[in-house]
């Protein structure tokens, strides 16, 4: 068993494949195609890419994706839109394999690392800190944002709707009502068909919305096309006629809905699209697609408490290298308030 950095991801052998396949399971942001969009579509800025493994036989046991933004100051490999981050980890060996990887990792020139965002549950990052601190690295952690979820439990979309505020269920039938009795209304999911006129309406309700311009369109595109072929993809669209007033895109990993991306079309919100569609795409996820969880990814908004019946928290850890404790916390205090 040894620690190996690669610094292309065509280094990494192919018995990789099986640790992201596993770590799908648990997070889209875990996945093959995520990691491979994102260094894909990246912004030149991006600084150089290490990917700490450990491998045994030519198998890799673990990876830690890694980003240097500079020689001292070391990332996870994630951007804005990542809701979760973890260490891949085979199934056996796991106390071998992280405290490989920790002491490979110490052995390097890093000053501090960040790892964000992480689950407060992860045992594998929990594991890794604890290893760190046995070495003599400073290990803390800061909240980051909550996480609102939904466990279905096997339940029926018309028995989570009845779970719902009375509130929430009324003003949403009323607002269907209103909208296609004044004007009509259709729904399409999209999954892998029809994607470059669904981005394109897309975009144009992204654009008309509350929200700032998508700054990353290349990203989000390839998002889309490359868990599209996985069959992962619920691209939602409410059209008035022709013209699209409310996009979602929610994605379907190994029974679990991810809703990524919210709009509508800021003329039409006395109707309330985006509930409507949300409705929609919830009966979808639930009644069809079997999820186990619907996840609402990131921050505490009102209104998504109204959906989901749970909330966790997420949180970044640091690990900061300094041979003297003082100055050590003082570098990282100072690092903490940027």
């Amino acid at each position: 068993m040894e620690f190996v950095c690669y610094a292309h991801w065509e280094q990494l052998p192919k018995s990789a494949a099986s640790l992201f396949s596993q770590a799908a399971c648990d997070s889209l942001f875990f996945s093959r195609p995520w990691f491979e969009n994102l260094l894909m579509t990246t912004p030149a800025d991006r600084q150089s890419l290490l990917l700490a493994c450990v491998v045994e036989d030519g198998r890799v046991l673990g990876l830690l994706p890694l980003e240097m933004r500079d020689s001292r100051h070391w990332y996870g490999l994630t951007n804005l839109y990542a809701s979760l981050y973890t260490l891949l980890l085979a199934e056996h060996r796991q106390r071998e394999v992280i405290g490989c990887l920790a002491r490979g990792l110490s052995n390097l020139s890093f000053a501090s690392l960040r790892l964000d965002p992480v689950a407060a549950d992860d045992g594998k990052l929990e594991g890794l800190q604890q290893a760190m601190e046995s070495l003599g690295i400073a290990c803390h952690r800061r909240f980051r944002f909550y996480n609102w979820i939904h466990r279905a439990q096997g339940q029926s979309f018309e028995d989570y709707m009845a779970a719902r505020p009375a509130r929430v269920r009324n003003s949403i039938a009323r607002k269907a009502r209103k909208l296609a009795r004044e004007h009509g209304y259709r729904i399409q999911v999209f999954t892998d068909s029809g994607l470059q006129k669904a981005m394109s309406d897309y975009y144009a309700v992204h654009d008309r919305s509350w929200k700032a311009s998508e700054q990353y369109r290349d990203f989000i595109d390839g998002l889309v096309s490359a868990l599209a072929e996985q069959g992962w993809l619920r691209l939602g669209i409410l059209y008035v006629g022709e013209t699209p007033v409310a996009a979602q895109l929610w994605f379907v990993v190994h029974g679990k809905a991810s809703i990524f991306k919210l709009a509508h079309d800021e003329q039409w919100k006395r109707y309330s699209p985006g509930s409507i569609l949300i409705r929609h795409l919830m009966e979808q996820v639930i009644d069809h697609d079997r999820v186990e969880e619907i996840d609402f990814l990131t921050g505490n908004d009102a209104y998504k408490q109204d959906w989901m019946s749970e909330r966790r928290e997420r949180w970044t850890l640091y690990c900061i290298r300094s041979p003297e404790p003082e100055r050590g916390i003082g570098r990282l205090l100072k690092w903490l308030n940027r």
